[in-house]
């Protein structure tokens, strides 16, 4: 494994065409493996608009298996362009069970595993606690033939506790793919502060952790519109703005609120190394004292 390796994000828009979604994205994998990315990773559930925006049974058709269709096409893409990739899918465990889940593709094709999202939300226009079953593989950290990585979902980005124990296990980077954005009515009054806190968590994450992270959000304004039926309400804006975090913090690469990019960035493994050697927060953890976090709360009720 090579000191340095390059990752990509791919920062895309979403229309209500699966095929389309798909081509667009092997378009995206070529042309970040052509600029010598090395992993290359898409945004949560590229395959469609965001359809957890209404409680709909109807859309767990959109379901699949994982491995299957669609990591078996974006695989071909990946033995092609010898580039390792992060995949989002909807997937179909068994009926009545499915997870939002991520799968690692390696740079020969092959299917590394999947990581479960293990943090489901049920907030406003984002209601996937009717849609996904809480992961039940643990954090996971995947050996590409670029370097260990490891993947989270969304809205496991406001935990350091997935950060940490996924870090632990050796990732060199925390990809997440993401799906947020802001409510229309919201924007004006809360928009600067909710994309301020999603980036501070995630940095914080590097420079607790010692890694290096990869957000990778949609862009683009939906209506939900999957099968010709928008769903009620004035729509999200995905508020892109992916980006590569080093250890420090230091931002190294980030993309805009409105366009569709492909954001390149380098993971030095050397340069991981000094960080957490003149930070070491890892050796300085009192892990005989960290029991209690596993309790709801500590109020004593």
């Amino acid at each position: 494994m090579a000191d340095k390796f390059t990752i990509g994000l791919v920062q895309m828009r979403c229309t209500t065409n699966k095929e389309e979604n798909l081509t667009r994205a092997e378009e995206k994998i070529r042309e970040a493996a052509a600029r010598r990315a090395q992993i290359v990773c898409l945004h949560e559930l590229f395959t469609g608009e965001y359809f957890c925006r209404t409680e709909d049974a109807g859309l767990f058709d959109l379901a699949e298996a994982v491995p299957g269709p669609s990591t078996e096409r974006l695989s071909a893409v990946a033995r092609e362009k010898k580039v390792a990739l992060v995949v989002s899918v909807f997937e179909r465990r068994a009926a009545g069970v499915y997870h939002n889940t991520c799968a690692v593709l390696d740079a020969d094709g092959s299917y590394l595993g999947k990581y479960r999202k293990m943090h489901i939300p049920d907030d406003p226009l984002y209601y996937e606690k009717f849609y996904f079953t809480p992961g039940d593989l643990g954090f996971k950290a995947f050996d590409t033939t670029a370097g260990k990585l490891g993947t989270l979902v969304c809205w496991d980005q406001w935990y350091p506790e997935g950060a940490r124990l996924t870090a632990l296990q050796g990732a060199a980077i925390l990809f997440y793919p993401t799906a947020i954005g802001w409510h229309p009515d919201e924007k004006a009054q809360f928009g600067v502060a909710q994309h301020d806190a999603w980036r501070t968590i995630q940095r914080a994450h590097a420079i607790a952790n010692g890694v290096y992270v990869g957000v990778v959000n949609r862009v683009g304004f939906e209506t939900g519109n999957i099968h010709g039926n928008s769903a009620p309400g004035k729509g999200l804006e995905f508020w892109g703005g992916s980006f590569l975090s080093d250890p420090f913090g230091r931002v190294l690469a980030e993309g805009s609120h409105e366009r569709e990019e492909i954001l390149l960035g380098e993971v030095d493994l050397r340069h991981m190394e000094e960080v957490r050697r003149n930070w070491p927060f890892l050796r300085d953890r009192r892990i005989d004292s960290y029991a209690p976090i596993t309790s709801r709360m500590l109020d004593g009720k």
